[in-house]
């Protein structure tokens, strides 16, 4: 498949697909198993479902308490852990080589026999609504959820893959299976694994431990949603700070252009040499925090432009957010910052490459998103194809008054802000 990463691919009969890279230089292993579909695929009112199964099958299997799990994995030195995405939940482990097949086989467990007990559920339910409250009361993580909700207003995407209390407080039993029933089938996931293994040898004990996995398709793909330029103005008495957020529809993940938005966004917003925190932090004092960052999904996607600054001095950093998006627009970039920005583009994924974690993660995605496996030197080779023009094109096309949405948190007291001023 490629010389340069030792990768190997086989699907088994149930659809798994089963991704490992041999790591020659590390002793460990880690692994992965990756669903096709997170928080975007709920319905309304199940939001938060995803997340709240991937916090249950921690709780007990039908042959495994959760302190048999925790013990288990402390006397190998493993990691167990999962997350939820908007499009994905992933359930992973790391350990030594040597203990792949304890570590498969919890893993194994987790994800093909859980219990659901209702007492479980209960305690459960308690622990996710005090992670709603924690991401509530810490304003950089609510503004963007704000930002998010109104952004893609009454779509899944949309809406927080913790749930909201109301949704999360009616959860029961019967659709925690029924969602497992419909999710946890070989069409809607893979397996990536990386480091000190045998692709064979890897793919043999898979099969054996998978093999009571049923077999399904891919979940149908919704519309990609329209996105709404909103403007937001949340108060927030208790905030000493105004917590701003202001983004643009971006490129899906998979677009031709992405090395081109992605040097864009360094440049933008993207590192401590970047404009925004050379203009807004160094040079001005206005902020502590300020960057931006892009959010790509299969097939829609945000950048967004984060600061949070006092109240006095909110407007004019929208106002000096704004003349560095038109000066994106409008003059071209010295050759000098494009070389900076890829440098510093090159050196990020070089670097996240490194860890066995990292590997496995990086084939899970690029099976997702694009069925086949990009090398370092084909990555490389398309951010140095970069123009000065495609990303002055890029800022044309993106920076667009019309679609700018921005929500604002805190202490507002007088603060008013229209779709005149975000022209750019």
């Amino acid at each position: 498949m490629t010389n340069e990463r030792n990768l190997r691919r086989t699907v088994l009969p149930s659809g798994l697909i089963v991704l490992t890279e041999r790591m020659e230089h590390v002793r460990s292993v880690a692994m992965g198993v990756w669903f096709k579909s997170g928080s975007r695929c709920e319905p309304a009112e199940t939001n938060g479902i995803s997340h709240f199964v991937e916090h249950m099958v921690f709780k007990g299997t039908r042959s495994r308490t959760a302190q048999h799990i925790a013990r288990e994995m402390d006397s190998i030195g493993g990691n167990l852990d999962a997350f939820t995405g908007k499009e994905t939940i992933c359930f992973n482990v790391k350990s030594l080589g040597d203990h792949v097949p304890i570590a498969l086989d919890v893993l194994g467990d987790l994800v093909l026999n859980p219990i659901f007990a209702e007492s479980d559920i209960e305690r459960e339910r308690g622990v996710i609504l005090e992670e709603i409250k924690i991401d509530e009361d810490n304003p950089d993580v609510l503004v963007h959820e704000l930002f998010t909700q109104n952004f893609w207003k009454d779509h899944p995407l949309g809406k927080p893959i913790l749930g909201t209390t109301s949704t999360v407080a009616r959860l029961s039993q019967q659709q925690l299976f029924d969602y497992h029933n419909d999710r946890f089938h070989g069409g809607n996931m893979l397996f990536s694994a990386a480091g000190d293994l045998d692709h064979d040898d890897f793919v043999e004990q898979v099969a054996t431990k998978f093999a009571p996995l049923a077999s399904g398709t891919l979940m149908d793909e919704e519309l990609a949603p329209p996105t709404s330029a909103r403007i937001i103005l949340r108060n927030k008495k208790s905030l000493e700070q105004v917590q701003i957020c202001l983004g643009v529809p971006a490129p899906p993940i998979t677009d031709e252009n992405r090395y081109v938005t992605l040097i864009l966004n360094t440049i933008l917003g993207g590192g401590m040499s970047s404009r925004l925190f050379q203009t807004i932090r160094e040079e001005r004092g206005m902020a502590y925090s300020i960057f931006s960052d892009l959010s790509p999904y299969r097939d829609t996607g945000t950048l967004c432009i984060y600061a949070g600054t006092s109240a006095s001095r909110a407007l004019e950093a929208i106002d000096l957010i704004l003349l560095e998006l038109r000066k994106m627009k409008q003059e071209p970039l010295s050759a000098e910052e494009l070389k900076r920005a890829k440098d510093q583009l090159k050196g990020n994924i070089l670097m996240g490459l490194e860890s066995s974690n990292a590997r496995m993660a990086n084939l899970a995605r690029q099976e997702m998103y694009f069925q086949q496996f990009f090398t370092v030197d084909e990555i490389i080779a398309r951010i140095d194809a970069v123009t000065v023009d495609q990303v002055q094109l890029m800022a044309q096309k993106l920076f667009d008054p019309e679609r700018i949405a921005v929500t604002l948190l805190g202490r507002l007291d007088g603060i008013k802000l229209n779709r005149k001023r975000l022209v750019c």
